[in-house]
This record gives C-alpha cells, sequence and structure tokens, in this order.
C-alpha cells in the first residue's frame, strides 16, 4: 500500500468517524436554539450595563462550562478573568415627546450612548439646516447658533457629514450643551460608550416625527460608570497534548437597555455565537482531541473588543501554544453560507476549511475575507496568533436594534457550520 493512498484512507475514515460521532442536524439546532433564548430573555437584559445583565449572562455561562465538564485553563481556580473599564449607561428614565406625542424608545429613536441627563419641558425647536456646512469654519459658525436655550432639528447633517468626510457620531462629540434631533433616513443601530458628551442627542426615524415640529419634552437619565467590573470567562476540554490549543472565541456582551423600555436582545450578535460555542464545548467534551480545545467568551466587545484586548495583554494560557484560533460573532443564518476574515492570510488552514466543505458539502458556500479589526480575533492576529473570524451570511439585517431578538433566527444551515467546525478540528492536528 502506497504513502499517498494510506493517507488518503485515514482521511476518508477520519471524516467517516467523525460524521459519525456528531448529532444530527435537529439535534445541533435544538441546541443552539435553546442556549439563544435563554440569552436572550428578558432576566439577561441585553447582557449589557443596567441592570447588571452582563454579570447575569457570565454568572449563567459559567454553569454552563462546568454542566459540560470543561475544566478551568491551566493554573487557574476560576473560568473568570475580571477587568475594568468606563461606560456610560442609561439606568433611569427614557421619555421623548415630539408635538405632544410620545416616541417609542429603540423603534423611533434611539439615544447618542454618550449623552448625559436631560430634562425639559415643551422645549421650543430651532430648525437648522446642516446641509450648507462644507467645512470646519462652516460648523463653527453653525454652531453659534445654538445657545442652550431650545431644542434643535439639525436637517441634512447626512450631508454635511458627507462633506465633512466624517460619521455623525463625531458631531455628536463636539456639539455643544443643549438638546438636539437628528432625523434618520435609515435603520437606527445603537451603540455604547465609554465617555459622556457634552449635549443630549436623539436620533430620530424620519417618519416619526411630524411635518412641522415645534416643540419637544425630555426625560432621561444617563449614569456613567467609571469602573464597571467585567469578565471574561475561559474554560477548557484536556487533550492528549495538554499544553497546545486550538482555541474557539465569541463575545457574549450586548447593548443591553436604554431606559426601561428598550431592550436590544442580541440574538444574532452574538447570542448564536456563544451558543454555537457552548454546542462545540459540549461536543468537544465529550470527544477529547490531540490538543486541547480552549473556549473563550469575551466581555467588552461592543465599546470596543476590551475584553479580547485585556486577554491578549494577559493571557491566561501562553499565545504561543494556540495552533489555531476561530472566532464566531453572528451565526444566526448561514443561507448564503459564511464570510471567513483573515482567509487571505492563512491559506493553509483556509484550504483545509474549504477541502472539508466541498467533500461534505455542510454549507452552501465559504466566501474569503482578507483582514479586517472588526471583532474579537484581531489582537490574537496582531500578537501572532493564527486566526480566523467567521460570521454567516443571511437573514433580516437585524443589528444593534431592538429587533435583533431569538425568534428571528432562522438558524438555517447553522448545523452544518457547526459540523464545518468540528471536522475542521480534528484535522488540524495533520496539516503541515
Amino acid at each position: 500500500m502506497n504513502k499517498s493512498f494510506k493517507v488518503a484512507l485515514a482521511v476518508l475514515l477520519l471524516i467517516a468517524d467523525n460524521s459519525l460521532a456528531q448529532p444530527d442536524s435537529d439535534a445541533i439546532i435544538k441546541f443552539i436554539r435553546t442556549q439563544a433564548e435563554i440569552l436572550c430573555s428578558d432576566n439577561m437584559h441585553g447582557r449589557g450595563y443596567v441592570l447588571d445583565g452582563r454579570q447575569i449572562a457570565s454568572n449563567w455561562l459559567q454553569s454552563r462550562f462546568k454542566e459540560s465538564g470543561l475544566k478551568p485553563a491551566p493554573g487557574n481556580y476560576t473560568y473568570t478573568q475580571p477587568y475594568y473599564f468606563p461606560v456610560n449607561t442609561f439606568p433611569g428614565k427614557m421619555k421623548l415627546s415630539v408635538n405632544d406625542k410620545e416616541l417609542k424608545a429603540g423603534a423611533d429613536y434611539l439615544i447618542d450612548a454618550g449623552s448625559p441627563s436631560f430634562s425639559g419641558k415643551k422645549l421650543k425647536v430651532v430648525t437648522i439646516d446642516m446641509g450648507s456646512v462644507k467645512d470646519i469654519n462652516g460648523l463653527k459658525m453653525a454652531f453659534r447658533q445654538f445657545d442652550g436655550g431650545n431644542a434643535y432639528l439639525l436637517l441634512n447633517t447626512d450631508t454635511m457629514c458627507k462633506a465633512l468626510g466624517v460619521h455623525i457620531e463625531e458631531i455628536a462629540l463636539v456639539l455643544p450643551e443643549g438638546c438636539y434631533i437628528i432625523p434618520q433616513k435609515n435603520k437606527l443601530t445603537w451603540t455604547t460608550a465609554e465617555k459622556a458628551i457634552q449635549a443630549a442627542v436623539f436620533y430620530v426615524k424620519e417618519d416619526a416625527l411630524p411635518t412641522i415640529l415645534t416643540e419637544i419634552s425630555v426625560d432621561e437619565k444617563a449614569m456613567l460608570m467609571p469602573k464597571s467590573r467585567n469578565e471574561n470567562i475561559i474554560g477548557v476540554v484536556p487533550g492528549e497534548v495538554k499544553d497546545t490549543f486550538i482555541a474557539f472565541t465569541g463575545h457574549y456582551d450586548h447593548l443591553g437597555m436604554m431606559g426601561m423600555d428598550a431592550l436590544f436582545p442580541g440574538a444574532s450578535d452574538n447570542a448564536s455565537g456563544v451558543s454555537m460555542l457552548l454546542y462545540l464545548a459540549s461536543y468537544f467534551a465529550a470527544h477529547p482531541q490531540h490538543y486541547s480545545v480552549l473556549f473563550i467568551l469575551f466581555s467588552g466587545e461592543e465599546p470596543g473588543l476590551l475584553g479580547s484586548q485585556y486577554f491578549v495583554l494577559h493571557p491566561t494560557v501562553p499565545l504561543a501554544n494556540i495552533k489555531f484560533l476561530t472566532n464566531i460573532d453572528i451565526m444566526g443564518d448561514a443561507t448564503d453560507g459564511v464570510t471567513v476574515v483573515n482567509a487571505t492570510e492563512f491559506t493553509r488552514q483556509f484550504g483545509l476549511l474549504q477541502q472539508i466543505n466541498d467533500m461534505q458539502h455542510y454549507i452552501p458556500v465559504i466566501k474569503q475575507r482578507g483582514k479586517a479589526q472588526n471583532s474579537d480575533h484581531y489582537f490574537f492576529t496582531e500578537a501572532g496568533v493564527p486566526s480566523f473570524f467567521i460570521y454567516s451570511n443571511g437573514g433580516k439585517g437585524y443589528y444593534h436594534d431592538v429587533f435583533d431578538v431569538a425568534s428571528e433566527l432562522t438558524l438555517n444551515h447553522v448545523a452544518g457550520v457547526a459540523q464545518l467546525l468540528i471536522d475542521f478540528t480534528t484535522r488540524i492536528p495533520s496539516l503541515k
């Protein structure tokens, strides 16, 4: 029997062995959906900072690691890695009325994440067309119209931002004290902020505003947390080679709540990805591998990859011992397959992934992309750890909004992604 035939036979047997060991697709989807529904439940408060949602989520995820049989990282006695950062929150009232009509928080408007508390009844609205602003001098002249005693409706800010080459959030950073309404043509997309700004800025859907806006009433409460405690959650399935790791990562934090009525469940981003990791953890706990399999769930992704950055600066396992890392962020619908960030950087690993899918037809297509600073793989890649970031392509496009709920997760082809990642992990040790 020649050498090439032996290798081919070994690969075929390995794939056959692996597929027999996997639960069927329905079981995978049922598992992932159940975990995602829990992570998106009202009790998790959007896994953010209001009502301690991220800590509630952390406690539950630690219990899932323990139930699955994961061990703390070598040398640790706990699953957690605590760290701290500031964040602006909205834990109280969130009311905005236009011409005596109260708008719905989250659906009709968002507040800029850095806004301070603000309260005012029946404030006169001054309308200012910002579309004529073409440069910094024009912006300074526009600012002279803001005296802080009124509310301001800023029209055509998108035209101004295009002329200045900035995002609207950058304009909010420099607005003077006062209350501002900025109409939005496109979908509302929220974020987080580590610092407070001077102005209370509301981004309001155009179709929620009256034709003529004369007055507004505002009552909202903001609170800056200068040192919020956050935790990365780290567990491992020991392998035959205990000090070398295949890693899976994803972030469990989300935006939380904007007041008491607007909840951001974060189903696709990233309850779906965390649920995928929980499935892989349970699978590999029952099927240990040649290398140890490391699982890291990060907090602090939404404010700027803070959890993954902290881990890379303070690793609980040597970064040089991570043979490969796969970060999963957004795994709610793979109707159009998945995209692999860093595919062009790690061509051998991408070739293996593609080869497995070509043989098994787990998902419709695997698209390749180059380097990108768009998720928690980034700091690992920069530190020399071979890394992919994989996200699904499909769904209705709900993202950083109140509509990203568990019931909207189709999970089309997501079981195939799980099976693909299992085969990929099994065959990584043989990759030369």
